[in-house]
């Protein structure tokens, strides 16, 4: 493995951390519009607010989780491009190797929360039908 093997994810994870965050920004803007109107439920009917707040605080733990093991997949990434620098191959290999799972784990909890933003937009509408 050469340098430039990991060197090629570099953009990518960025690119990835930086729609975490946008992700994460809009979430905490949503959390934080929502406040005011679940203080008071004029209706009695408090439960499709209950289960925004669930999904809510489910997304923003999810999101926190990408967020981590994105971060760290960039810096076994660097780790990995520091030990073959060092000439140490077997290390580096092993080394992006969990670089690469911990992008893979974080990716695969991307598609959970899309999952559950769903889940959040169905909670909305079938608010508005009854």
């Amino acid at each position: 493995m050469d340098l430039t093997t990991p060197a090629l994810l570099f953009p990518a994870i960025s690119l990835l951390l930086l729609a975490y965050t946008n992700r994460f920004l809009s979430l905490a803007a949503l959390i934080r519009s929502l406040a005011p109107q679940t203080k008071d439920c004029p209706d009695g009917n408090c439960a499709p607010a209950t289960q925004q707040v669930n999904n809510l605080r489910r997304r923003i733990v999810l999101i926190r989780r990408m967020q981590e093991s994105g971060v760290l997949s960039f810096v076994f990434c660097v780790l990995s491009m520091l030990l073959i620098y060092l000439e140490l191959d077997s290390a580096a290999f092993w080394t992006f190797g969990a670089s690469l799972a911990l992008l893979i784990y974080s990716l695969l909890l991307s598609v959970l929360e899309i999952r559950i933003s769903q889940q959040a937009l169905d909670i909305f509408l079938d608010s508005l039908e009854s």
